[in-house]
């Protein structure tokens, strides 16, 4: 009889296990496309690769202040949240690339008309290089890797506090001709419509604000987190596999 219930525990504890295992991996690919730990570190070489690339444009047009750009900082913010597997950091660093990409596209690409003329140097062919794996390249990593680690419910709010750690920091250590993150002053077309920085600021914080969390929602629901990561901010990558 006690051999009997033994067999009968066994069964049934392996079978919430089973159940848990389930749980938490329904989203999991098949084995033969799962990355390792090794390889999910790896791939942090790539954005810090676009960033390093980035520094380096700008260095040699003396501008380094626009490495704070948020989609500059943030292939820097990834490849550190691969190399240490913090989790937070992967999510804040993937819901700024993707308004980083549009910004990019609309402001940045449009400039780049001497590639038409044909009337270029190689200086200049090496910045569209490394602005383009900054923010195409930045964010095609980091969409990989969010469909492993998922997005949580508070990855948008600590994208916010990031907001305004790295534009404080533009305010301090950037010139303001650089204007990096709008840190001092209004974006240019729009000082008739403020007649003050600040207010300019404070709405464009409640923009953001909102911005963030609109995405974070959309990302949560494309690759939610599993269960587990919803309580944790750093997570081990065997744990995701």
């Amino acid at each position: 009889m006690e051999k009997c219930y033994s067999k009968t525990k066994s069964y049934n504890s392996a079978s919430i296990e089973k159940k848990k295992n389930i749980i938490v991996d329904k989203n999991k690919e098949p084995a033969n496309r799962q990355l390792s730990t090794t390889q999910f570190r790896l791939l942090g070489i790539l954005p810090l690769a676009f960033f390093t690339a980035q520094a380096i444009h700008y260095s040699q047009i003396k501008q380094l202040g626009h490495m704070l750009w948020m989609c500059n900082i943030g292939n820097l913010l990834l490849a550190l949240g691969l190399f240490f597997e913090a989790a937070i950091l992967i999510r804040v660093a993937v819901i700024w690339m993707v308004p980083g990409v549009a910004v990019w596209f609309f402001y940045v690409v449009p400039t780049w008309g001497m590639l038409l003329t044909g009337r270029f140097s190689h200086g200049e062919v090496f910045g569209v290089l490394s602005s383009t794996l900054a923010h195409l390249g930045g964010f095609a990593v980091g969409i990989a890797v969010l469909r492993k680690v998922g997005m949580d419910a508070r990855g948008w709010f600590y994208a916010f506090i990031w907001y305004f750690v790295v534009q404080l920091f533009s305010r301090l250590v950037t010139p303001a001709q650089m204007n990096v993150n709008l840190s001092h002053g209004i974006q240019a077309g729009w000082e008739q419509t403020f007649s003050s920085y600040w207010r300019f600021w404070l709405v464009l914080t409640v923009l953001v604000g909102a911005g963030l969390w609109i995405l974070g929602i959309i990302l949560k629901t494309f690759w939610p987190a599993s269960p587990g990561a919803l309580e944790a901010s750093d997570l081990s990558f065997d744990e995701l596999r």
